[in-house]
């Protein structure tokens, strides 16, 4: 990955190879395997067999637990019922997975942006809810701890439990996957090597990349007030641009968007403006969008992205819907965490930001340098013009 990401183009087509690369995409079974330094360890007194109810856990965002959707279909593979365990913000998107038959949402206090207080009310009411799970693969990124989770799933009476964990899990995992953390791997196969740890493999044919549900609702009647596009009409009729995202460290300038909206207009496209934040769509939209904000479901959001040609949004939700429906990404990617593991997967991308700023790696939630440099210095034009390129 080249420092200043102003127009580098990911093609999300071919395996990630060494530590840092920015092509990113799926690898098979057979795809050569990279120097991670990933090792299992089963407890020996433990049997893969039984594998009745497989609860798969990612407790965080909804960009997060669509990259799961990978390793959830390897689970599915086996398992007789896939329970999803999902946090408040991940709810959504884990109802739109292929292979999950039902949903638990619960809020985890050590993972959560905003975490509630521990209680045993609060501790009952999971270990209730999971009840009856035979075995379990708990999906985390490199700076979550699987370990708190496992405790919980062992009170509940879950016989088999697998997860990545550096720390020593005593009794707590019964399959232990350790991988090297200074390894940029992308989200997605890292959780998809913790399925297979548990002797899980997706199923002959399935290319590994993200997916949802089908059908998608129809959005003929939306498309068709805003823009005069039907559902039948074809893919590529528009652009659509998400300005929000989860935390503000990510998030280009809302008068950069509004500006590339209003050029792409004059590049000759059709624009469609998304969010949940009514104020941030409007001012974005202008008169030169359909402004869509606050108006569609998860799924439907995942309808309207499917019928763009171009996604233009930050490191968000969205930009994994975008991979899972297959439309091309425009990232705006601040490199508070690592773009070689969330980068969009899968789907040609072109990836503006300064990746080499000095709030790279932070994690931060708000931007800890003055001016948000990483972001601020990308321009509308360069935003148009990788438009043109992934369109062309």
């Amino acid at each position: 990955m080249s420092g200043r990401m102003s127009g580098a183009v990911l093609h999300g087509a071919t395996p990630c190879g060494t530590a840092g690369a920015a092509r990113g995409g799926p690898a098979g079974k057979d795809a050569p395997k990279r120097a991670t330094g990933e090792k299992t360890e089963r407890r020996a007194a433990t049997s893969a067999q039984g594998r009745g109810r497989v609860l798969v856990a990612r407790l965080d965002d909804a960009g997060d637990v669509l990259l799961a959707g990978p390793a959830v279909r390897a689970v599915r593979t086996q398992a007789r019922e896939v329970v999803f365990l999902a946090g408040p913000n991940g709810r959504a998107a884990a109802e739109l997975l292929p292979g999950v038959d039902r949903v638990v949402e619960w809020r985890a206090p050590w993972i959560d942006h905003t975490p509630p207080p521990v209680s045993k009310a609060q501790v009952a009411d999971l270990v209730g809810r999971v009840h009856g799970v035979d075995e379990a693969v708990i999906l985390t990124s490199f700076h979550q701890s699987a370990l708190p989770l496992a405790l919980l799933l062992r009170l509940a009476g879950v016989r088999r439990i697998t997860a990545i964990s550096n720390d020593y899990p005593g009794s707590l995992l019964d399959v232990r996957h350790v991988v090297d953390e200074s390894v940029d791997v992308p989200e997605a196969e890292r959780m998809l090597a913790v399925a297979r740890a548990a002797g899980f493999e997706l199923p002959p044919g399935d290319d590994g990349k993200l997916a949802v549900q089908r059908p998608l609702p129809d959005i003929g009647e939306i498309t068709g007030q805003l823009l005069n596009v039907g559902a039948d009409a074809d893919k590529g009729a528009y652009v659509v641009v998400h300005p929000g995202t989860s935390a503000p460290a990510r998030t280009w300038p809302a008068d950069g968007h509004r500006q590339a909206v209003r050029e792409l207009a004059e590049d000759g496209h059709r624009v469609v403006v998304t969010g949940t934040e009514r104020d941030l769509t409007a001012y974005v939209a202008g008169d030169d969008a359909a402004d869509l904000g606050g108006v569609t479901t998860f799924a439907e959001l995942a309808a309207v992205i499917e019928g763009a040609s171009v996604l233009v949004a930050g490191n968000t939700g969205p930009a994994h819907l975008a991979a899972a429906v297959g439309t091309p990404v425009v990232s705006l990617f601040a490199p508070v965490v690592p773009a070689a593991r969330w980068a969009p997967y899968g789907v040609p991308a072109v990836l503006l930001g300064d990746q080499q700023a000095p709030c790279r790696d932070s994690r931060a939630r708000i931007c800890p340098v003055p001016g948000h440099p990483c972001l601020s210095q990308v321009t509308s034009e360069q935003v148009v013009k990788a438009v043109r390129e992934l369109t062309q």
